[in-house]
């Protein structure tokens, strides 16, 4: 069983209930329903790292955007990437500052073993902190966004369980590193791949996924308040129905409000086929997709949501 760890409530204001958590989305107008806002309680209060899954453009980067905001702490961001190693992610040594130093102690004519040269410069002052060591070694517990994890290879997960079980990391050459108050860790997959058993078993899970009608539409209205009652409300139907089709890329909450706004730009006061036609660009990304849906399919869709 892995230690349990101080609770960041010390040192950040955490709600007290998941309505506080609830409250505290809001205030950064993020609609976060009753499962997500329990999710988030719980990882702020055991405290444990959460893993949110879901297709890209559900909000998922959005939720440690807006928990960051409103706690009034720091964001530290690491975007995952194929290749993404711990010169990247954790820290690397400043080799050319290193070799300077070196080179300025030999013509200074300092003398000493080799050894001693190099203690002296695997310190501090040659360390270049990467996104992981930054959070480790904040004063003020951050939120640690890990972002894309499942674009990441899996040697990288296995690198991750000794900062996720622990909250520690061990330097070669310097110290290990252990946080006092642990960040606010929060992974995103879009399931391009699986993200091992391992790192699941030391995060609590939650599937983030599209909206209802209901709640797409009051973040619509949040978002994208030009858009009228009308055109909000034929919108989201739209996307519903669009959702339920065979596409390659579903559009997420950020093309339609991309989408919405578009049309609004436009002067558009209600959908009509002219308009969907012309701006599926900014609603669906893939061609593929928009050829699917331009022409008679728009026109079904649209005859499907109005009558």
């Amino acid at each position: 069983m892995s230690k349990s760890m101080p609770n960041p409530a010390p040192c950040l204001d955490v709600p007290s209930d998941v309505d506080g958590v609830r409250s505290l989305f809001e205030s950064q107008a993020y609609l976060a329903d009753r499962a997500l806002a329990t999710s988030v309680y719980l990882a702020l209060r055991l405290p444990r790292p959460l893993l949110l899954e879901g297709e890209a453009g559900v909000g998922k980067t959005e939720v440690a955007k807006a928990l960051a905001q409103a706690l009034g702490t720091r964001l530290i961001r690491l975007q995952c990437y194929e290749g993404l190693d711990t010169a990247a992610a954790l820290y690397e040594w400043n080799y050319p500052k290193q070799m300077l130093a070196i080179r300025s102690a030999g013509r200074a004519g300092k003398t000493g073993d080799s050894a001693m040269r190099a203690q002296d410069i695997y310190t501090e002052d040659f360390l270049i902190r990467r996104p992981l060591l930054e959070a480790l070694e904040q004063d003020r517990p951050p939120v640690l966004l890990i972002d894309e994890l499942d674009r990441a290879d899996e040697p990288f997960e296995a690198f991750l369980l000794e900062i996720l079980a622990d909250y520690q990391v061990t330097i070669p050459d310097y110290k290990t590193v252990r946080t006092v108050q642990p960040p606010i860790v929060v992974l995103t997959s879009n399931r391009t791949r699986d993200v091992h058993d391992a790192v699941r078993r030391r995060c609590l899970y939650h599937w983030l996924d599209y909206p209802d009608a209901g709640r797409e539409k009051d973040i619509l209205t949040l978002k994208a308040p030009g858009a009228g009652a009308v055109l909000a409300g034929q919108v989201v139907a739209f996307v519903q129905a669009l959702r339920e089709g065979d596409l390659y890329k579903k559009p997420g909450i950020s093309e339609v409000l991309d989408w919405a706004q578009a049309l609004v730009e436009l002067g558009a006061i209600e959908l009509d086929y002219e308009a969907v036609d012309n701006t599926l660009g900014t609603l669906l990304k893939y061609q593929d997709d928009i050829n699917r849906i331009q022409g008679d399919e728009a026109r079904r869709l649209l005859q499907d949501i109005t009558s």
